[in-house]
């Protein structure tokens, strides 16, 4: 009998995940995995993107989307990327094809703590660079009917929280093409 990929995360499976998590590496880290949203609830996996400072992940829909932040409504552009350590969402959706689920643009392999990656940070990825914004990042109602509920308090949790585990977001500072693969670096 195998595992179900899809069924949720006990809450002691979300917490013998963290040391793992813990381990990812801090100055030098992989992108993982790129996803586009062309639509509401639609995901796109890429092995190549184009990261713009208009549009953000180019031919996603986050230009496109409201925010009741800006004072016209306008796409939040300290929202423009949203970014999840690669180990959190396997630890929390299981196989790579479900991680995609989570709504984020980049899936990378690096600590993303606030510690490690506070706002103001610049990460180099392929020809491009992206800064980390002070935008809070939190799970939602969609990020806990797909993963469940413990899986939102573990990523709001104190320690999630201090870890980012639900993720970060960032603006690009400079456009550029990004590879699945492509190595991430902070700057100075």
């Amino acid at each position: 009998m195998t595992a179900d990929p899809a069924r949720h995360r006990t809450p002691e499976e979300l917490e013998a995940a963290l040391d793992h998590i813990r381990q990812a590496p801090s100055d030098h880290g992989t992108l993982e995995l790129i996803v586009r949203r062309p639509a509401v609830d639609e995901r796109e996996v890429l092995a190549t993107g184009q990261l713009s400072m208009e549009e953000g992940l180019v031919g996603d829909t986050w230009n496109q989307r409201s925010s009741n932040k800006t004072p016209d409504g306008s796409p939040l552009i300290d929202a423009q990327l949203n970014i999840m350590n690669a180990r959190t969402a396997a630890a929390i959706a299981g196989p790579s094809e479900r991680c995609a689920l989570a709504g984020d643009h980049l899936y990378i392999d690096l600590d993303i703590s606030l510690e490690t990656l506070p706002a103001g940070t610049q990460l180099a990825i392929g020809t491009a660079v992206i800064e980390v914004t002070a935008e809070p990042h939190t799970g939602c109602a969609k990020f806990s009917s797909r993963f469940g509920v413990e899986a939102l308090r573990f990523v709001n949790s104190p320690t999630g929280r201090a870890l980012n585990l639900r993720g970060i977001n960032a603006r690009v500072v400079q456009p550029g093409t990004i590879h699945t693969g492509d190595q991430i670096t902070r700057r100075p």
